[in-house]
């Protein structure tokens, strides 16, 4: 059985560079989700009344609103299912950022093999009289190696911000709740 090296580490150049572009298009869409998402939740804290539209910041706000008739014993635990579910909707996505900063290294890795395995052939098929196939195979290998940890550094940026952001808007997201249930309940 004969597989061709060349296609093999072609594709896996192609899903590196992939990945770096569904990090790309992850990273732009959560900064502006966060954004939002931030800005909503401190022009709620600070004008209640805007509770609208569909963010996840308002969505809490009539959560809690709608749960004014829960007894204050089951209060704690409306309020933590809604930043639950609020919660679910900050940290979407940032399970394949995850998964991209562990892959990508082990795609690079795959390429570095397929890479020297390429550069083996070379020196079984001619001999060391080729210096230039020998090196363009450990330069290929290199290469995929680079790519692969570049890649993964590159999601790991903005996983690591992004979990920062999830953090700080949680918190938002807390005091909101608690501002609102405590109003609730002492009205």
């Amino acid at each position: 059985m004969h597989f061709d090296i060349q296609l093999l580490h072609s594709i896996i150049f192609y899903l590196l560079y992939g990945l770096a572009a569904l990090v790309t298009f992850i990273a732009v869409e959560r900064f502006i989700f966060y954004i939002y998402t931030m800005r909503h939740a401190q022009r709620l804290h600070h004008t209640p009344d805007e509770a609208h539209g569909s963010n996840v910041a308002a969505e809490v706000v009539r959560q809690v609103r709608d749960g004014q008739k829960t007894p204050r014993e089951g209060m704690e635990d409306l309020t933590e299912s809604i930043y639950i579910k609020a919660r679910t909707h900050l940290v979407r996505h940032l399970w394949a950022l995850d998964t991209i900063v562990t892959a990508a290294p082990l795609l690079g890795l795959i390429g570095t093999i397929f890479g020297i395995i390429d550069t083996f052939a070379a020196l079984a098929h001619s001999g060391i009289s080729d210096p230039s196939a020998v090196s363009a195979g450990i330069g290929t290998a290199l290469y995929a190696t680079a790519l692969g940890i570049g890649v993964a550094l590159y999601g790991l940026f903005f996983y690591n911000l992004f979990q920062e952001r999830v953090e700080r808007i949680g918190d938002q997201i807390k005091l909101l709740i608690l501002h609102h249930s405590q109003e609730i309940n002492y009205a």
